[in-house]
């Protein structure tokens, strides 16, 4: 039996409409709130701290990919994904997973403090940074508390009763954001951002079992759901491996040849391209997903198809007016928001747009993965993460770190001819749809050319 109400009183294509229209008040409000914070935050702490921390995130980030066997995406596409055992089970292994995380953590932290005490890194660089190792064990306890958080949350989204998703989300951020500026005001110290990531975490975590409908969470271990959940996962903990390589591998590079304030200046730089890929990845995931799971579910090829082609102008006009405007309009964006000490972020977020040209497929990967072909989505980010690391070391040599930023940009245009051929088979390559949405990006480069002569 479903463990909530799982009746749709709504159409799919109603349904999808308010919880497209609720998840971008939500990614507004939370970009909002961390680029406010970001610019109080970057003139409390110095450059060097943003780029500890964004070794520390890294690292969480790719153990978490690495050990994927995309229990959400699970939830939200199986024919079970509202049953309490399913969802009990799923939880399980969550925690589980959680626990050996952190330990993992622990010993790369341990790992970090060994190869500083040989001497390993030169000097300059991230990796050499004495904070590093506690940071990176502080940090990794979030995993454990993340393990705990209740799978309700991803029913929510699977059915699309998604407010309390947002307003949980929204929540935990703020009260990070406080005890971030709070901490970092009193101390002037990384200690202030590792602090929030994990006072955020454990806030979500705790209104995860609080605010959501549904029975309270127990341990369970129940054979066909670890069947199940490892038959769709395999090909996902594949492309996590490998894709938070494609996705992190820049900044895993980066450490050992950029020093701290460099490293710093350039996660600046991604964070403020992630605004945009935030929004268009969080419409993927908590939106397309579940609408193309249920149509999907529903048998009707035609439905589909229909709806693919109706998200994908978003995604498309989106991604690419944003790419055009980022072009001409970095610069003048990061000299309003920063002091000089970030200025080159300007320059590097300008190369780093191309990325979007690419990142309006990702709405492609999400029917993949609600149509179950999610061996298609690993075999993408194969291609990623070889690109990556073949053009980073040759760019590297030819042109130093302002060329390897450039492959960091155009890695992703390899995976377009994966993405054509799955999708012709898949009937959902249109070559017109592809074509006339282009002028899109010229649109962007023009606009951002005038906002940056009226106001430069």
């Amino acid at each position: 039996m479903p463990s909530i109400d799982v009746s749709r009183p709504l159409s799919l294509r109603k349904r999808a409409m308010w919880a497209s229209a609720l998840n971008l008040l939500a990614v507004f409000a939370s970009q909002a709130m961390r680029l406010g914070g970001n610019l109080v935050i970057t003139r409390l702490l110095v450059p060097e701290m943003f780029g500890v921390m964004a070794i520390a995130t890294t690292v969480a980030v790719l153990l978490q990919m690495l050990s994927d066997v995309g229990l959400r995406p699970n939830v939200i596409q199986s024919s079970r994904g509202d049953e309490p055992l399913f969802l009990d089970t799923v939880w399980t292994l969550q925690i589980i997973r959680g626990f050996v995380l952190f330990l993992l953590t622990l010993l790369l932290a341990l790992g970090a403090q060994f190869t500083q005490y040989i001497q390993l890194w030169p000097a300059h660089s991230t990796y050499a940074a004495p904070e590093l190792p506690m940071v990176l064990a502080l940090s990794g306890f979030a995993a454990v508390i993340y393990g705990f958080q209740s799978p309700k949350v991803d029913v929510a989204i699977r059915i699309f009763q998604q407010k309390r998703v947002v307003i949980a989300e929204l929540i935990a951020q703020f009260v990070g954001l406080i005890v971030m500026l709070v901490a970092g005001y009193l101390t002037r110290s990384i200690w202030s951002l590792v602090a929030s990531g994990l006072v955020s975490t454990l806030v979500f975590t705790a209104l995860s079992h609080l605010v959501f409908q549904g029975p309270r969470n127990r341990l369970q271990w129940d054979p066909a759901t670890l069947r199940e959940v490892f038959d769709y996962g395999r090909w996902i903990l594949l492309s996590s491996s490998v894709g938070v390589l494609a996705m992190q591998g820049d900044r895993i590079w980066f450490g050992g040849s950029m020093s701290t304030s460099e490293l710093g200046v350039y996660s600046i730089a991604v964070s403020i391209l992630g605004v945009i890929q935030s929004v268009l990845q969080r419409l993927a995931g908590a939106v397309a997903l579940p609408a193309f799971s249920e149509a999907t579910r529903s048998g009707d090829q035609e439905r589909v198809r229909s709806l693919y082609y109706r998200s994908r102008m978003l995604f498309d006009l989106t991604s690419l007016f944003a790419c055009g405007f980022l072009l001409t309009a970095s610069p003048l964006m990061i000299s309003w928001l920063y002091d000089a000490r970030y200025a080159g972020a300007g320059n590097t977020i300008a190369i780093l747009s191309l990325s979007l040209f690419t990142l309006r497929y990702t709405l492609a990967h999400q029917l993949w993965l609600a149509m179950g072909l999610t061996k298609y989505v690993a075999l993408d980010n194969v291609i990623r993460v070889v690109s990556l690391f073949v053009l980073l070391p040759v760019l590297m040599a030819i042109g130093g770190v302002t060329y390897a930023i450039w492959g960091v940009a155009l890695h992703t245009y390899f995976t377009l001819l994966l993405i054509f051929q799955v999708n012709r088979q898949l009937g959902l390559l249109d070559l017109k749809r592809e074509f006339v949405v282009l002028p899109a990006l010229l649109v962007g480069y023009l606009f951002g050319e005038m906002v940056t002569r009226l106001f430069a």
